[in-house]
């Protein structure tokens, strides 16, 4: 079956950084849906009309990717505001209440990267926002998209992986 709209693809990959460095590797397949939310639109151009056994080595700019890293998206807010149990890499969506940072998008989700006694620094950029990645991939399979999949534009939030397709301004996790 070739790929396309609407139809689910299962995907293994190696994904690193431009200097080559490890990100993620899926050894097992996983599913995707084509044509929804589920993969980058870079990925998705390299994946039309291919089938099973497919396999390609991508290279994406930052803003074909997560996008670039925007400083305007880091914040600090009062320590009191958190759990007693905080610590780096802890995720929240949206800022606790009371936050004061008018400022910031409510809808994303703020990733803490340093805890201080008085403050703790959050950061609602996507992990890979401003890295350029490189992938290589593999279609393991392709099978047309049930009803539920097709209405919904993905397969479900197992596919929510690190190569999810939302814009580079969305909140992935």
């Amino acid at each position: 079956m070739d790929i396309t709209h609407p139809c689910v693809v299962a995907l293994t990959w190696t994904l690193s950084d431009a200097q080559g460095q490890l990100i993620d590797e899926l050894v097992d397949p996983v599913e995707f849906f084509y044509g929804g939310e589920d993969l980058l639109p870079k990925v998705e151009e390299a994946l039309a009309g291919q089938t099973t056994g497919f396999e390609a080595q991508l290279h994406l700019e930052p803003e074909h990717a997560f996008g670039d890293y925007k400083a305007e998206l880091v914040c600090f807010e009062e320590r009191r505001l958190f759990p007693e149990t905080l610590e780096p890499g802890m995720q929240f969506e949206g800022l606790p209440e009371g936050a004061s940072s008018p400022d910031m998008p409510p809808d994303l989700v703020y990733t803490v990267t340093e805890v201080y006694p008085a403050h703790v620094v959050l950061d609602a950029n996507h992990p890979l926002a401003g890295v350029a990645l490189r992938i290589s991939l593999k279609v393991c399979d392709v099978r047309a998209a049930t009803d539920n999949e097709a209405a919904s534009g993905s397969v479900g939030e197992s596919a929510v992986q690190i190569l999810g397709g939302a814009p580079p301004d969305a909140s992935l996790h």
